[in-house]
């Protein structure tokens, strides 16, 4: 019996279960005035009538906490549990005939001062449960006394109010952890998503960077390759004058051993102007002053660096294409300010 008591029990109030009772869809059961105070309680703001919940709403089952939802009957739309009705008369009507009377009060505390008196009322002054003797003879016979069965429900309401009190409590800081716990989530996909961003945006700046410094170093290399080719083929013009000089050189010395005066004499007028010819090199370009310096692609990024130190996030979108149409036009001015400097003519040939 005792635990079929327990099963009986209704967990708002802490009593047999009182008529009429209701079972929630998570198949608990409570009364349904209790499940209407604690609808009430999680619902403050919802139109009522008479006392009664006219609207639809929610509140949490407070066994299991599973979230019950209601039309707009509120609690009286529940459907009654009939079967545990129908077993509280039969447990009420077997405990009042097994349990003798003279059992219960033998049960009932007895006061500490006079041990032969029961404790029957409640010391409203104090705040505490006395005997009568206490009220007539003891410390209590000045106090304001009240029965202590209205008490015992007056405070059993208070009670069963705070417990309701605190299940809708209970339900609305649930809600709001949910709702913090919610924030921190799209905080986290938010920030993942913006650092993503932001380095898509690193990246595009990088590849700006390394298109600009392909092309200004392709600059430098045309210029320097052409400058290289010009002066080795001028090597090679001067090295084959030098060839044909030395040739010239060695005819002049076998010349000089000629002992015939006549022979000599007729080699000598082609022989000196073979030598004229060779001792001329005004028909070889000749390089520039400075021509090997390469320090025209000269290039300042003073102003570019200090602008990439202040790179920040801007306040919004206008903003943001503003500066991407600035940007894309000081890139324009310094292709072509580059272009106009890297103009250099080689010393043509002859």
């Amino acid at each position: 019996m005792e635990n079929l008591e327990k099963q009986l029990i209704c967990p708002i109030c802490l009593e047999l279960f009182s008529k009429p009772v209701v079972i929630l869809p998570c198949q608990h059961n409570l009364c349904r005035k209790c499940a209407n105070d604690v609808f009430q309680a999680s619902n403050p703001y919802l139109p009522t009538r008479s006392g009664s919940v006219t609207s639809g709403g929610r509140f949490r089952c407070p066994s299991c906490r599973h979230e019950v939802v209601l039309d707009r009957h509120g609690v009286y739309g529940l459907q009654r549990n009939l079967l545990v009705e129908n077993i509280i008369d039969m447990f009420k009507q077997e405990s009042s005939s097994s349990k003798p009377a003279p059992e219960r009060k033998e049960e009932m505390p007895m006061c500490d001062v006079h041990e032969e008196e029961k404790i029957n009322i409640f010391c409203v002054s104090h705040g505490v449960p006395t005997c009568s003797m206490c009220k007539v003879f003891g410390a209590h016979k000045d106090c304001e006394v009240a029965p202590i069965t209205s008490i015992y429900q007056t405070k059993k309401t208070e009670l069963s109010d705070g417990i309701a009190m605190m299940v809708g409590n209970n339900d609305r800081i649930q809600g709001i952890i949910s709702q913090l716990e919610e924030a921190c989530r799209v905080i986290e996909e938010n920030g993942r998503r913006q650092k993503t961003l932001v380095c898509e945006k690193f990246d595009q700046l990088y590849s700006v960077l390394e298109v600009k410094k392909r092309e200004m170093s392709q600059k430098v290399t045309a210029e320097q390759e052409e400058k290289v080719n010009y002066i080795r083929s001028l090597t090679r013009k001067y090295s084959d004058h030098l060839e044909e000089s030395c040739k010239v050189v060695e005819m002049g010395i076998q010349m000089m051993e000629e002992s015939e005066m006549v022979l000599f004499l007729q080699s000598t007028k082609p022989l000196l102007k073979k030598i004229a010819d060779a001792s001329s090199t005004a028909h070889l370009d000749k390089v520039e002053r400075g021509y090997e310096k390469m320090d025209h692609y000269k290039v300042d990024f003073r102003k570019e660096r200090k602008a990439l130190r202040n790179i920040d996030f801007i306040q919004d979108d206008e903003d943001e294409e503003e500066e991407d149409a600035e940007a894309g036009n000081e890139e324009k001015e310094e292709a072509q300010t580059v272009s106009a400097g890297a103009v250099v003519s080689a010393p043509q040939q002859t």
